[in-house]
């Protein structure tokens, strides 16, 4: 006999058409904001109230709200469309056409959107805690910096006046140590060895580090002092050091396959990265002759080919970092990428040669696009403002990219991989879960990400130094990802929106705003008191909406899973079916599988 369902679920009503309500909101805000950003009407009689900074920024954060709008509310395919691709690629350039800051707004709130896109990677979805993050933006920034400027004409001069080699052996030593590297550290993450192939391995590429020592110090004679034995012994003491206590615990029984295998991938890839390096100094030796040529940096038109090796570089560090901390989680992974990152940032305040330490480099090229300043010139756009139409367009490209690998990867294996790990390392590893090797796609997917953007950046603001990559960047980028909601896509790009848009428009508004007031101190006003009102704000919301502004559905569960708990105690144990009133009929007929309301009686089925 069929059983009747007890208790037909609550289906939730559809939410209504706001169709008419989207578009009407667009074109309201539309004209706002153009008017408020339009001279003429800005000197008209409306000037002094469209001129006052809180308003300003209340009508900015309000057109904003569109693409918010479109994605949130049912509405027709045809208003999001037009809601959606109006306000990004009609609206604001127009706007932008009259007010210059306000493009440079756009593109510094989707760099830091793609920026909170990577780390939520690392963070919401492989639950890997990253404080370190800004590194890997500060190596993409640093990667087109260099190249495009005149520091790259100080790094020619410098390699014609100190060679060391000659170009030639340079490059076959760094060819031959990168391909070395790379295909090791492939060998080594594709096959399984046992102890004693681990051991072979692992004195093999100690040794073989000890010979590259001495044939690089061989080669790297001419016009400069020889490498020093003492670096040498600086790295190696240390290595044997950790093998002979390898040796101590394997000898207790212990299993030591893991660790010499974590050795050996680590020496691969610092050879890798090693011969990278030379690669690199090869190019310079042979360039050298042609430094007065070069003295405002490479050929914007490498700007594409940059794009690409930005976010090599990046991924490269990101799985250099990743490396040593895989063991780690939680608050040990949080200081020690935080050191990580802090690391990068001296290397960049240091190394006076590459980076021009504190004093930062600049001008820094944008690429060269003859045929888009031509259109923008059509438009009605000064030539001073063709670059930044063009980074505008090519950052929202660049977003809309990155938004699309996110929504693939999480719906992929290794989506769901990242998060079994972050939810329970010990049970996916069980269900056959590399650890090592998913961890490291994370660390280096998320960085890849931050390396495009930092290039973007640089470019952008034609300046990079070490402070513009500090730690409260990070902790920006990571309240960014929070405020919006752990693992929400949509949620990141809305909490980078709202971090933004109160760092550069609504608190230097409001200070602004409140700075002539006679019965408002200095002391305490907002404009003198941003980071305090900022951390107020993210603590509020953070006690309203622990979840985020946006949160994953599956967050939501997680937060809230003991609220949504139902006690039926106090009914006994069928509660749910009650007096079984609710069936519309006698109660004779139960579901299968439901404890009987009398001892009795059945489990299922017609008495």
């Amino acid at each position: 006999m069929t059983a009747i369902n007890p208790a037909q679920p609550n289906r939730a009503k559809p939410a209504p058409d706001r169709t008419i309500l989207l578009v009407l909101f667009f074109v309201i805000t539309s004209v706002l904001l153009l008017a408020s950003h339009n001279q003429n009407v800005l000197n008209g009689s409306l000037g002094g109230v469209l001129r006052n900074p809180i308003l300003e920024a209340v009508v900015v954060s309000l057109f904003l709200a569109n693409v918010l709008f479109a994605y949130l509310w049912r509405a027709a395919p045809w208003a999001r469309a037009l809601v959606g691709i109006g306000s990004l690629l009609l609206v604001l350039p127009m706007a932008g056409r009259e007010d210059t800051s306000l493009l440079d707004l756009s593109i510094q709130i989707m760099i830091f959107s793609a920026l909170a896109l990577g780390l939520n990677i690392v963070v919401g979805l492989a639950g890997l805690l990253d404080l370190g993050y800004v590194a890997f933006f500060a190596v993409g920034a640093y990667t087109w910096g260099i190249f495009a400027s005149p520091r790259f004409t100080e790094l020619l001069k410098y390699a014609n006046e100190n060679p060391g080699a000659a170009g030639g052996p340079t490059l076959l030593l760094g060819v031959l140590t990168l391909l070395a590297g790379l295909c090791l550290y492939v060998l080594l993450q594709r096959r399984q060895f046992n102890t004693r192939a681990a051991w072979i391995i692992t004195v093999a590429l100690s040794a073989a580090l000890f010979a590259w020592f001495w044939i690089g110090r061989g080669i790297f004679t001419l016009g400069e002092q020889r490498w020093s034995p003492t670096v040498l012994w600086l790295i190696f003491v240390p290595l044997v050091i950790y093998l002979v206590s390898l040796v101590v615990k394997q000898q207790r029984g212990r299993e030591v396959r893991s660790d010499l295998l974590g050795v050996s991938r680590m020496l691969s890839a610092v050879g890798g990265v090693v011969g990278l390096m030379l690669v690199i100094r090869s190019i310079n030796l042979f360039l050298s002759a042609r430094a007065a040529g070069l003295a405002s940096g490479i050929d914007p038109n490498f700007f594409w080919l940059f794009l690409a090796l930005s976010i090599m570089a990046a991924a490269i560090v990101g799985v250099l970092i990743g490396l040593p901390v895989l063991k780690l989680k939680g608050d040990y992974l949080a200081i020690i990428t935080l050191g990580l990152g802090e690391v990068i940032r001296v290397l960049a305040n240091n190394l006076d040669l590459y980076t021009a330490g504190s004093q930062g480099i600049t001008p820094i090229k944008s690429a060269a696009v003859p045929w888009f300043n031509s259109l923008a010139g059509l438009l009605g756009f000064s030539e001073d403002q063709y670059y930044l139409l063009f980074l505008y367009v090519l950052v929202l490209v660049v977003v809309g990219i990155i938004l699309l690998v996110n929504v693939r990867l999480d719906r992929s294996r290794i989506g769901r991989a990242w998060i079994a790990i972050r939810d329970d390392e010990v049970a996916a590893q069980a269900m056959g879960v590399p650890l090592v090797q998913t961890k490291l796609i994370a660390f280096a997917t998320g960085a890849s990400f931050a390396g495009v953007m930092g290039m973007i950046f640089a470019a952008k603001q034609t300046f990079i130094s070490p402070e513009s990559f500090n730690l409260f960047q990070s902790i920006g980028v990571l309240s960014m990802v929070i405020l919006g909601g752990m693992g929400s896509f949509p949620g990141v790009i809305l909490g980078a929106t709202v971090v933004t848009l109160l760092n550069l428009r609504i608190l230097p508004g409001l200070g602004e705003a409140t700075a002539n007031i006679p019965w408002i101190p200095q002391q305490v006003n907002p404009g003198q008191l941003q980071r305090l009102v900022f951390g107020v704000i993210l603590v509020t919301i953070m006690l309203l909406r622990p979840e985020g502004l946006l949160p994953n559905k599956r967050r939501v569960l997680e937060l809230h899973h003991d609220e949504n708990q139902e006690d039926d105690s106090a009914q006994g144990n069928a509660g749910a079916l009650g007096t079984g009133q609710s069936l519309g009929n006698t109660g004779d007929v139960y579901s299968p599988g439901k404890a009987p309301i009398k001892e009795n009686d059945r489990s299922g089925g017609a008495k």
